[in-house]
């Protein structure tokens, strides 16, 4: 497929040269510029021009508004705009309105996996738009991910998505508390995990991102908590379930929890730029 690749950072750079390895005909745009083993245009107007399927993956909703007004008039009818962003529900279905007004096939598909997965191919994929254009984008989820599941309408990919990291959030912040909990009881940690990841307390943060050095499968807490996914990015994700929240009227104390706790430690306590289970040493060292 002929297609445009526009936010080429940590997790967009390895996707669209995963693409490229699989011989689609890729072209992308960064403002801040960089090397590709593809073309780059020089703006994402060029980059769009043409384009069967148009990605992006940017960092807010706000941004994702403004690339939206660039590029929808320069693409081709009937292209698939496929937004890989993690941004608010409001912002995707409002572009995916624009979008179809159009005659695009918008298609919201926020992922999970990190920049190893983004790097290895093997993300998940959250998709909500229109059925027809799922299934065209298809090979490509193939190629970037091991898993795409479509969620319905437009926004509720990004509705899973924070649902998901809403999860993940307050379960590695009790998975912390476990670990410093059981320290201070004298509970070895390998057998603290020998237990509890194989019984009732079985959990991702647990069994396999281990946030104890040295404990279960290697992750981030094995390299100094450099990030698989860092400690703001989970913040941005929990406000933005806990925004969610409030317009539905739906209750999420644990959630508003973890958002608070996640707040402080980016903000106060030196969390930024640090994988997000190095909470632990937050609770460990108290």
């Amino acid at each position: 497929m002929k297609i445009a690749f526009l936010g080429l950072g940590n997790m967009g750079a390895p996707m669209a040269e995963n693409l490229a390895a699989a011989g689609h005909d890729v072209t992308g745009f960064d403002p801040a510029g960089g090397e590709a083993s593809f073309p780059m245009a020089a703006s994402g107007a060029e980059a769009v021009a043409g384009a069967e399927v148009v990605i992006t993956m940017l960092p807010s909703g706000e941004v994702l508004r403004s690339v939206a007004r660039e590029i929808l008039p320069s693409m081709a009818a009937g292209a698939v705009f496929l937004d890989c962003s993690t941004v608010d529900v409001e912002s995707a279905r409002d572009v995916a309105e624009e979008a179809a007004a159009a005659g695009l096939l918008p298609l919201d598909a926020p992922v999970s996996g990190g920049i190893g997965g983004a790097k290895a191919g093997t993300l998940t994929f959250m998709v909500g738009g229109d059925p027809d254009a799922f299934d065209r984008a298809g090979p490509l989820f193939e190629v970037m991910g091991q898993k795409a599941v479509h969620c319905g309408q437009s926004g509720n990919g990004q509705a899973a998505k924070i649902c998901n990291n809403m999860i993940l959030g307050t379960t590695m912040i009790v998975t912390c508390e476990a670990f410093a909990l059981a320290d201070r009881l004298g509970l070895d940690r390998q057998a603290m995990f020998d237990v509890v990841s194989t019984s009732s307390g079985y959990s991702w943060s647990m069994n396999a991102y281990c946030p104890a050095p040295g404990i279960g499968p290697e992750s981030p807490a094995d390299n100094g908590y450099a990030p698989g996914f860092a400690s703001e990015l989970m913040l941005k994700d929990l406000r933005l379930a806990a925004a969610a929240a409030e317009t539905a009227k739906a209750e999420t104390p644990m959630g508003r929890t973890a958002l608070e706790l996640y707040r402080t430690f980016v903000e106060e306590e030196g969390g930024q730029g640090r994988d997000f289970s190095a909470m632990f040493e937050r609770f460990a060292g108290r």
